[in-house]
């Protein structure tokens, strides 16, 4: 009786390590290249002045909220496993909006949804600071300044470098979502690499 030979899974394994190794390198190389974006971007507001008051941070009294592409969601993502997880952020900072109601005489608080960025810690700091999205970067309340004001051609620039950079991290990455949902939607189950194209 002959014995057949049981094939060899150990190609297959050193086959599948090579790809997850040459996905890591992909991906490591497109963070390069995004954080030498974002270096110009910070750089080209470096005269802008922001007070800080976090209100931008709060989607639900400014009624904007930041889009960003794939591969600035797998920055961010990265950044909070860092952390230690979306657990490890912290509880959200006190609410800045309350308006007092009298209605009927009596006083009472009105409370406003200020949709708190899941990233604004409790001492009203951004934990992922240094890997937030262009759109953290670059968005401005009425009460910051600008020496020169701010150069809407140098700002479509950028973005059509990162939607760039994003098509390249994964199908349809350029198309940029709500930050918010696209954490949602990512979940625990986004890889680690960059995809590819079919």
């Amino acid at each position: 009786m002959s014995r057949t030979k049981s094939p060899d899974r150990s190609h297959a394994s050193i086959h599948t390590n090579t790809t997850k190794d040459d996905e890591r390198r992909a991906l490591a190389s497109l963070f390069d290249e995004l954080a030498a974006i974002y270096r110009e971007v910070d750089a080209s507001f470096a005269g802008q002045s922001c007070p800080a008051s976090t209100e931008c941070c709060r989607f639900g009294v400014t009624g904007r909220e930041p889009y960003v592409t794939s591969i600035e969601l797998a920055l961010v993502q990265r950044a909070i496993a860092a952390r230690g997880g979306a657990r490890a952020l912290g509880r959200t900072p006190p609410p800045l909006a309350s308006s007092e109601d009298i209605s009927r005489g009596k006083r009472r608080l009105v409370t406003v949804d200020e949709r708190v960025c899941p990233m604004l810690d409790e001492n009203g700091r951004c934990a992922i600071y240094t890997s937030r999205p262009f759109g953290c970067r670059t968005y401005w309340c009425e009460r910051a300044t600008s020496p020169a004001g701010v150069d809407q051609r140098a700002i479509n620039a950028f973005v059509r470098r990162i939607k760039d950079l994003a098509a390249r991290h994964a199908p349809e990455g350029d198309l940029g979502r709500p930050l918010t949902r696209a954490l949602a939607g990512a979940g625990a189950s986004s890889g680690p690499g960059p995809r590819r194209r079919r």
